[in-house]
């Protein structure tokens, strides 16, 4: 059998800089166009209500507006491309994994039970491929980009209003504490998760190498017993992620309860005006999301992380000389 032991590097963002390191640099590129636009919205917003409020001009109202339509024009149609070229990248990454695997073709010289094992592990290992090769597209770009749409709108929140900025923020970083702890819980159990449905698939290969109609009763007792561990597993992922998600869907909420509440008193007093406000709600919603997007990356790079180190061991062992 050919030798493919070279054909995957260790780490899987090795692999990423390997097969398309230029498209990650243009990825970065489009991402940093995204960020920068993400903070003009909320100002044409503000001057919006501004103007309609203090001057209830029509024409500088409707021009705002136009001039707001046409940046959110250019940031979507910037989105639609990145979306669009990781898209691309994901599915090239998917191409070269599924030729790599490929190619660990069975030895027509092995026995029948070991090409039918190994025809069986290989096709096991195709279907992991996909979520590897998925997450080349996001792999740089997209903590970058939610990093960056975090920092720039805070920092506009914090030129509009400090102390505002800072109440907000405080409402914010709960988040900072219990979001990284419940999501290590959720990657320990996912890792368990992936290594569990190794093995259970390992049987049934082992299985059908012997050449017997099923895989006996102690086989099939600890496979059981191994499913419903998977059951237990991902019964304990679901009610940490949803938990987590409804903290901080709440922690959204306060940020948001303690602009219009400290925006309306500072209004009351006369020391910012009302389009300020509008555009702290606004920004705390565009705040929300990338957060939230950061937490899904990390998740899924810690399981793509397990699921290449698996793939990089399984084509070690189907690819090495002793097979």
């Amino acid at each position: 059998m050919k030798d493919t032991t070279s054909a995957l590097p260790p780490t899987i963002f090795r692999y990423i800089l390997r097969i398309g390191g230029r498209h990650q640099i243009a990825l970065l590129a489009l991402s940093v166009i995204v960020f920068a636009l993400s903070t003009v919205p909320l100002e044409i917003q503000r001057r919006i209500v501004n103007d309609a409020i203090r001057n209830g001009a029509v024409s500088p109202i409707l021009w705002l507006a136009l001039a707001y339509f046409g940046v959110a024009l250019l940031e979507g149609g910037v989105k639609l491309t990145l979306n669009i070229y990781r898209a691309w990248v994901s599915e090239m990454a998917v191409l070269d994994l599924r030729r790599v695997v490929a190619a660990l073709t069975p030895d027509t010289a092995a026995s029948a039970d070991m090409a039918s094992s190994q025809g069986t592990e290989i096709s096991m290992i195709l279907s992991e491929v996909e979520p590897i090769g998925g997450f080349a597209g996001i792999s740089i770009s997209e903590p970058l980009l939610q990093t960056g749409v975090l920092v720039s709108v805070f920092g506009y929140l914090v030129f509009l209003q400090p102390m505002v900025a800072l109440l907000c923020a405080l409402a914010f970083s709960p988040q900072l504490v219990f979001v990284p702890l419940m999501q290590r819980a959720i990657n320990r159990r996912s890792g368990e998760r992936i290594e569990t449905l190794r093995s259970v698939g390992g049987t049934i290969v082992d299985a059908g190498a012997d050449g017997t109609p099923g895989i006996g009763r102690p086989a099939h007792d600890k496979q059981d017993g191994q499913l419903r561990h998977v059951f237990e597993l991902n019964m304990g992922i679901f009610k940490i992620k949803f938990t987590m998600y409804f903290l901080m869907n709440l922690m959204h909420h306060l940020g948001v309860a303690t602009a219009l509440g400290m925006g309306g008193y500072y209004v009351v007093q006369g020391r910012i005006d009302v389009g300020t406000v509008v555009a702290f709600v606004s920004g705390l919603a565009k705040v929300n999301d990338p957060w939230g997007d950061l937490v899904d990356w990390f998740r899924e790079m810690t399981l793509v992380r397990t699921r290449y180190r698996l793939l990089r061991d399984a084509t070690e062992s189907l690819g090495g000389p002793d097979n």
